[in-house]
C-alpha cells in the first residue's frame, strides 16, 4: 500500500502558485501595456493629425486670402482701365496712347494691356515686346469673349513661351467691333505667394485649375501648366485628379499625405496644401518607440516586483503545504509558524491546532495500544501457565484414577477374602501392611491433587481478574476510538469550513474582476488544501474504523475467554469439592485400615463385621472410581479450555501489536 501511495505521489506534478500567478499576471500586464501604448499612440496621432489639419487649413486659408487679395488688387486695376476706355470711347490714336500709358504702370503686368478684335487685329503698347500670333485662337481671347466683366483665365503658355494667367473681358469701346481686352500676370508672382505663406514646416502647396485640372503654380516649375493626370507614375497627382474631378474637396489623406483644399474666390482655381503623414507623425512614432521601450522596462521591473511580492505572500502557503505534505506521510513532528492576521495566517493557525490535537490523540492511542499489548502478552503468559497447570492436573488425575482403580481392586479382594480372614490372619496382616502403604501413597497423591486443584482455582481466579481488566482496557480503547472519531469529525468540519472560506474567497475574487484573479488562484489552492485535509480525515477515519473493528474482535474474544474461564473455574471448584470428599474418604479408609491392623488379632471375632465393611468398602471404591474418571474428563476439558484461552490471548496480543505498529507509523 505504501509503494502504491509513493508511486501516486511521484506521478503528481506540483506547479507553484508563484508560477501560475506570473503566468497569468505577466501576459495581462503585457496586454495592458500594449493597449496603453496603442491607445496613447492613437490619441497622440489623432491630436497631431487634428493639429496638422488645423494648421494646414489655417495656412491654406491665409495663402488663399493673399492670392485673392493680390488677384483682386490687379483685377481692380484692369477693370478701372477697361472702364476708362469704355467711358472715353477713344479713337485709334487715343486708344494707343491709353495703352502706352499702362505700359510699365504696374510691375505685375509690366507689358500693360492689349486689345484684340474679332478680325484678328491686335493693339498693344508701343514699347511692349509681347508676341501675339493668331489672337482669335488664343486662350485669353476665347475665354474673354465669354464674359463682359474681366476675369482671370486658366494658366497657359503665351506665344513667347511664358507661363501666364490673363485677366480678360469684352471691351465696348463704341467702335461696333467685338473686342477683347487682356492683361497678362506672371505665374512666378503667384508661385511666390503660394510657396511663401506656408506656416507649417514640411508642408507644400500648389495651385490647380478646377476645370482643366492643370497646375497653375508649383514650387517645381517643370510641372506648371501640366495636367494632374498627365504623369501616371505620380500616384499623388493621379489621386488628386480623381478627387477634383469628382468635386471631392474635403480634407483627407491622399497617398500618405494629409491634404486640404481651398477654392480661390472669383476664379476656378483650387489651392491644394499637403504635408506627408510620416513627417507629421515622426514625433509620435518616436514617442511610440520610447513608450514601447519604457513599457518593456516597466514589465521587467514589474516581473521582478511581482516575483518578490508573490514570494513573500506565498511563503506562508509553502510552509503550510510542506507541513500538510509531511503530515500526510505520518510525520506530526513538524510545526507551522505563521505571522499576521489574514486568511493564510488563519489557515496556518487551524493547521497548527489540528497538528497539536492529532499529536495528543496519537499519544493517547499509542499509550492505550502499549497497555493493551502488555495486558495481552500478560494474558497470554497466564493462559500458558493455566494450560501447563491443566496438563499437570490431567496427568495427576490420570494417576489418581489408576490408584483408585487399584484401590477398587484391592477392596474387592478384601471383600472376597473376608470370609477367609480368620484363617489367614498372617496373610491378612501382610496384606494390611501393603494396603497401609498404598493408602499412604493414595493420601499423598490425593493431598497433592487437592493442592494442585487449589492452585488451579487461584490461577483461574487470576485469569478471570486479568480478563476483566482486559475487558476494561478494551472498553477504554473503544471509548478512545469514539473520541478519536469525534475529533476527526471536528477536523473534517474544519476542512469543510476552510473549503467554504475558499469558495467565498473565489466568489469575492470573481466580483473583483481582473484585480482579483491572483487571489482567486490563492483561494483555489486553499480549497485544494482543504480537500486534501478532508481526504486525510477520511483515511484517519478508515484507520480508526479498522482499530475499532479489531477492538470489537478483542472484546468478543475476551468475552468468550472470560466465559470459558468461568466455566473452567466452576469445573475446578467442583473438582476441589470432589477432591475434598475423596480426601476425607481416603482418610477415613486409612483410619479404618489402621484400626483393622490394630485389631487384626480380633479378626476372628469380628469376621462378619469385616465382611460387611468390606462390601461397603467395595461399593465406595466403585463410587470413587466413577468420580475419579469424571475428574479426569473434567481435567482434560480444563486443559482444552486453557489451550483455547492461550490461543485467544495470543490473537489479542497480535492484534495489540498490529495496533501498535499502525500507531508507530505516525511521528509525534
Amino acid at each position: 500500500m505504501e509503494k502504491v501511495k509513493a508511486k501516486k505521489e511521484k506521478k503528481v506534478r506540483v506547479t507553484s502558485i508563484k508560477f501560475k500567478l506570473l503566468r497569468i499576471i505577466i501576459p495581462v500586464v503585457i496586454v495592458m501595456v500594449g493597449v496603453l501604448v496603442l491607445f496613447s499612440y492613437k490619441i497622440s496621432k489623432e491630436l497631431l493629425e487634428n493639429s496638422a489639419h488645423n494648421m494646414l487649413e489655417l495656412s491654406v486659408s491665409k495663402q488663399a486670402t493673399q492670392i485673392e487679395a493680390w488677384l483682386n488688387e490687379n483685377l481692380a486695376s484692369f477693370k478701372m482701365a477697361k472702364q476708362n476706355i469704355e467711358t472715353v470711347k477713344p479713337g485709334s490714336a487715343e486708344l494707343q496712347a491709353i495703352l502706352d500709358g499702362y505700359y510699365g504702370f504696374n510691375p505685375n503686368f509690366k507689358d500693360g494691356m492689349y486689345i484684340a478684335g474679332s478680325d484678328g487685329s491686335v493693339v498693344k503698347a508701343s514699347q511692349s515686346g509681347l508676341t501675339v500670333n493668331n489672337a482669335t485662337e488664343s486662350v485669353w481671347y476665347k475665354q474673354g469673349i465669354t464674359r463682359k466683366n474681366m476675369a482671370y483665365t486658366s494658366s497657359y503658355k503665351n506665344d513667347d513661351g511664358n507661363d501666364v494667367v490673363s485677366a480678360t473681358g469684352i471691351l465696348n469701346d463704341g467702335s461696333g467691333v467685338l473686342k477683347v481686352i487682356s492683361a497678362d500676370l506672371s505665374i512666378d508672382k503667384i508661385s511666390i505667394i503660394v510657396n511663401s505663406f506656408i506656416d507649417m514646416e514640411g508642408a507644400h502647396a500648389f495651385l490647380v485649375d478646377k476645370d482643366t485640372r492643370k497646375i497653375i503654380a508649383h514650387r517645381d516649375s517643370s510641372v506648371i501648366s501640366t495636367g494632374l493626370g498627365d504623369n501616371k507614375e505620380d500616384k499623388y497627382f493621379t489621386a488628386l485628379d480623381g478627387k477634383i474631378n469628382k468635386n471631392d474637396l474635403a480634407y483627407s489623406s491622399v497617398e500618405g499625405n494629409m491634404t486640404v483644399f481651398e477654392e480661390i474666390s472669383g476664379t476656378d482655381w483650387i489651392l491644394v496644401s499637403y504635408v506627408p503623414e510620416l513627417l507629421v507623425l515622426a514625433d509620435v512614432n518616436a514617442l511610440r518607440t520610447k513608450l514601447v521601450v519604457i513599457g518593456v522596462v516597466l514589465i521587467l521591473l514589474l516581473c521582478v516586483l511581482i516575483d518578490r511580492v508573490v514570494n513573500i505572500m506565498i511563503r506562508p502557503v509553502s510552509r503550510i503545504t510542506n507541513a500538510v505534505t509531511t503530515m500526510s506521510s505520518g510525520d506530526f513532528t513538524v510545526d507551522v509558524e505563521i505571522k499576521g492576521h489574514d486568511e493564510i495566517a488563519l489557515m496556518g493557525g487551524s493547521v497548527k491546532q489540528f497538528m497539536a490535537s492529532m499529536r495528543d490523540i496519537l499519544k493517547d492511542i499509542h499509550n492505550i495500544s502499549s497497555q493493551l499489548s502488555e495486558q495481552a502478552w500478560s494474558s497470554d503468559s497466564i493462559s500458558s501457565e493455566l494450560y501447563s497447570s491443566a496438563q499437570t492436573q490431567a496427568s495427576s488425575m490420570s494417576e489418581l484414577n489408576t490408584t483408585v482403580d487399584q484401590l477398587s481392586i484391592s477392596v474387592n479382594e478384601i471383600a472376597e477374602n473376608a470370609t477367609r480372614l480368620a484363617m489367614v490372619v498372617t496373610d491378612t496382616h501382610e496384606d494390611s501392611s501393603h494396603v497401609d502403604e498404598k493408602m499412604q501413597e493414595t493420601v499423598s497423591v490425593s493431598n497433592k491433587g487437592r493442592s494442585d486443584m487449589q492452585k488451579i482455582g487461584v490461577a483461574m481466579k487470576d485469569i478471570s481478574t486479568a480478563i476483566s481488566e482486559l475487558n476494561d482496557a478494551v472498553d477504554k480503547v473503544g471509548e478512545a476510538s469514539e473520541e478519536i472519531t469525534k475529533i476527526v469529525a471536528l477536523i473534517g468540519d474544519i476542512a469543510d469550513e476552510t473549503n467554504l472560506l475558499s469558495l467565498n474567497a473565489s466568489i469575492e475574487a470573481a466580483r473583483a474582476g481582473e484585480m482579483g484573479k491572483g487571489f482567486a488562484v490563492v483561494a483555489a489552492q486553499i480549497g485544494q488544501l482543504a480537500q486534501n485535509s478532508t481526504d486525510s480525515v477520511g483515511n484517519i477515519t478508515k484507520l480508526i474504523d479498522e482499530i475499532r473493528g479489531l477492538v470489537n474482535n478483542a472484546v468478543v474474544q475476551a468475552g468468550t475467554s472470560s466465559k470459558n474461564i468461568d466455566e473452567s473455574s466452576k469445573l475446578i471448584y467442583t473438582a476441589v469439592e470432589t477432591f475434598d470428599i475423596i480426601y476425607k474418604n481416603i482418610e477415613e479408609t486409612n483410619d479404618m485400615i489402621a484400626h483393622m491392623i490394630s485389631k487384626v488379632g480380633e479378626v476372628d471375632e469380628v469376621a462378619t463385621t469385616v465382611a460387611a465393611i468390606s462390601e461397603e468398602q467395595a461399593a465406595s471404591s466403585d463410587e470413587i472410581l466413577a468420580t475419579s474418571e469424571n475428574m479426569v474428563v473434567q481435567a482434560n476439558s480444563i486443559s482444552e479450555n486453557s489451550h483455547k484461552v492461550a490461543g485467544d490471548s495470543k490473537v489479542l496480543a497480535e492484534t495489540a501489536e498490529r495496533l501498535s505498529k499502525q500507531i508507530n507509523t505516525f511521528k509525534i
